[in-house]
């Protein structure tokens, strides 16, 4: 018997648990590195732009594939196109791939929360401090299991009093913290110790484009930034996106939410850049951007340890802040997982969340063994070195979401034809104002980028 799907109580919910899996680790610490290595302004508006091009066809599409099948990505794709079923297994090893070692990284921004909360915020501003929790052997498993099982938790309640309920709560208050950390950053002052910098000097530097002998090649670098960015921004190309269309009313108004998804999520990847490049360039100087991805766990701890008594509070907020993005975000990887085995195999939700949580912390162990028992070095085919985490982010980031992408491209564009998604995104009378850029998108430019994409990630060429 077929199993009554669960959908979202409105559009409210479904925008507020879809800006949730779109606001998460990636915009907090990978939007603001990015955009101080590639000229500041210059990715932000090479990033605007493809937003509204290249982000909006990908998520307007997989919004309308969800709705129109209700099924999760593993048989959405099956059912649209029987021939096409691959894809839907290509999607859904996505989020299985990223879900472990996303709430090992949750569990790292628990040990930070838990750190400042007890006090203990200058000790984790020191050297090595990062790296010698990570290489304990059994620290950070158990921060794992708690941030993997409140994770299962939500997921285990269901579409309404789990996941909407989270998110109804958690992405306000997510706002409020953001916007709240972004205004102290923007009034900070390093005085004479930091050679008088300020936060609004280091606001312009990021919001001013910077193209000081940049060319073409470098140019070419922040297009493919800023497009792979999108992936973890708008959390497309993973499944997850297709799940939570599955559960959108079709009484409800599909493009407005888009957009209003899209504006969400961009005005958090902003801010984010807002909460942390001018604090950053105050107290450790323009190069001090250089910690990389890195950023979250080393380099802001030293800034917060330079603040006093003002750096603990703020250091407090900042990582519940991070955590709650966090949260929202590993709960729809866990649920575009599960989604798919309730579809596939008729499961219940309950079985499927704890079938997917043991195997999810077993991988989980392994990758956490990767930095101590387990350790090794291994060189990607772009050139950077690798442990078991980068390995299966590399995986499941650089090479099948690009494949993924490519593939609901065609089969939308040339295969099904772009009216099966504007049909979908425009069945109550809502207008597409986009609609002549959609096809020229979805048919053309993105399978394109898309596939420059991935032959950059897979070393076939450099820029």
């Amino acid at each position: 018997m077929e199993q009554k799907r669960n959908s979202f109580s409105g559009s409210i919910g479904f925008v507020l648990a879809a800006a949730g899996s779109a606001v998460g680790l990636g915009n907090i610490w990978r939007f603001p590195y990015l955009a101080a290595k590639d000229g500041g302004g210059l990715f932000l508006v090479v990033y605007l732009v493809l937003a509204l091009t290249f982000g909006f066809t990908l998520l307007v599409s997989e919004v309308s594939i969800g709705r129109k099948t209700k099924q999760s990505c593993l048989t959405a794709y099956g059912k649209l196109k029987p021939q096409w079923g691959f894809l839907g297994t290509i999607a859904s090893i996505v989020p299985f791939l990223i879900m472990p070692y996303y709430c090992i990284i949750g569990g790292w921004v628990l040990k930070y929360c838990v750190t400042f909360i007890t006090g203990q915020g200058l000790a984790a501003a020191g050297d090595g401090y990062f790296t010698g929790f990570i290489s304990s052997p059994v620290e950070p498993i158990i921060y794992d299991v708690i941030f993997l099982l409140l994770t299962c938790i939500v997921v285990f309640r269901g579409v309404n009093k789990g996941i909407e309920s989270l998110s109804k709560i958690l992405m306000p208050v997510l706002l409020i913290l953001v916007i709240g950390i972004s205004i102290y950053s923007l009034t900070i002052n390093g005085g004479e110790e930091n050679a008088n910098r300020t936060g609004m000097q280091g606001f312009m530097m990021y919001v001013i484009p910077n193209i000081d002998g940049m060319g073409v090649k470098d140019i070419m670098v922040v297009v493919m930034d800023a497009m792979g960015q999108l992936f973890y921004s708008i959390s497309v190309a993973m499944g997850i996106m297709i799940t939570y269309g599955s559960y959108f009313k079709d009484k409800d108004n599909l493009m407005k939410s888009v957009n209003q998804i899209e504006i969400f999520d961009t005005v958090v990847a902003f801010l984010a850049g807002v909460m942390i490049i001018p604090a950053v360039f105050v107290f450790l100087g323009p190069e001090g951007m250089d910690a990389g991805p890195g950023l979250m766990f080393v380099a802001m701890p030293k800034i917060f340890s330079q603040m006093g008594i003002a750096g603990t509070i703020l250091g407090i907020v900042f990582f519940v802040m991070v955590l709650f993005a966090a949260l929202t975000s590993s709960v729809s990887i866990l649920e575009a997982v599960v989604s798919g085995l309730i579809d596939k195999t008729g499961v219940s939700r309950k079985k499927a969340t704890v079938m997917e949580g043991v195997i999810a912390l077993a991988i989980g162990v392994v990758i956490c063994l990767g930095y101590n028992l387990l350790y090794f070095e291994f060189k990607l085919p772009n050139g950077a070195t690798a442990q078991i985490l980068d390995i299966v982010d590399y995986v499941s980031n650089n090479i099948l979401m690009p494949v993924v992408a490519i593939g609901t491209c065609i089969l939308i564009g040339w295969v099904c034809k772009p009216k099966t998604v504007i049909e979908e995104a425009t069945k109550n009378g809502e207008k597409f104002y986009r609609k002549g850029l959609y096809i020229a998108m979805v048919k053309y430019i993105a399978p394109v980028l898309l596939f420059v994409l991935l032959l950059g990630s897979l070393g076939v060429f450099n820029f």
